[in-house]
């Protein structure tokens, strides 16, 4: 199995770091999520296209910029790896479940944030179940390691890991082939209590009104998949 990442962001060059598998980003290789036709042939002789490439700016109002990079370029990469027979794996975020229900399944129903972030990657989602012939797509969230922030939220809960921790659950994914779509994390927790992992002088603080409480997810398909 060849793997290539897509994207060279905090999550892609952690994966990177932890398998060697080969990488194209936009800074390093000068392409544009705009542009596919003119580069897509440097994905043929992978197997498997892990796209880590995102607007990730959550509460940007750049409508342009999250459509073109978080859904079209998605559409992209569905139909070329539905031509080639390639499998895709995407990176997609919790926060698609924004105002849904606690611990939310991979069956229920998303409703997301009011921003163009959300909205876009969960269209993104839903074209790739809708579309694509064989793929993998991971919900989730990480954070730098250690935590670089004085305070940290003791009021959001949230299956978020450190990079290293959500990286190496993407990875097992991928070995095992695992398809369709899965909830990536670790044990419920607030950021609070994942800052105090790695930074025990952490203070404690509220997240302002429009940052989402609760993006909690059930995991148990992520833990049967890797025997966890």
């Amino acid at each position: 199995m060849k793997v290539i990442i897509l994207g060279q962001g905090k999550l892609g060059k952690e994966i990177y770091n932890q398998t060697k598998w080969e990488n194209l980003s936009r800074s390093k290789n000068n392409i544009e999520v705009t542009e596919f036709d003119q580069w897509k042939e440097k994905l043929l002789p992978y197997d498997v296209i892990l796209n880590c490439i995102a607007n990730t700016n959550t509460y940007s109002k750049d409508k342009v910029s999250h459509i073109n990079t978080n859904y079209k370029f998605v559409i992209d990469l569905v139909n070329f790896c539905n031509e080639h027979n390639k499998k895709l794996v995407h990176i997609s975020t919790d926060y698609v479940y924004v105002n849904s229900n606690e611990r939310a399944s991979e069956d229920e129903v998303p409703v997301t944030d009011h921003s163009w972030y959300s909205h876009t990657k969960l269209l993104a989602d839903s074209h790739i179940e809708i579309m694509s012939k064989n793929y993998l797509i991971c919900r989730l969230s990480h954070k730098d390691r250690p935590f670089s922030y004085e305070s940290a939220w003791i009021d959001v809960k949230t299956n978020a890991d450190y990079t290293d921790v959500i990286s190496s659950l993407v990875i097992g994914l991928i070995r095992k082939d695992a398809k369709g779509l899965y909830n990536v994390g670790t044990e419920e927790k607030t950021i609070y209590d994942l800052a105090l992992q790695t930074n025990p002088n952490v203070k404690t603080t509220l997240s302002p009104n429009h940052v989402p409480k609760n993006v909690t997810m059930d995991l148990s398909k992520m833990k049967k998949t890797l025997g966890l």
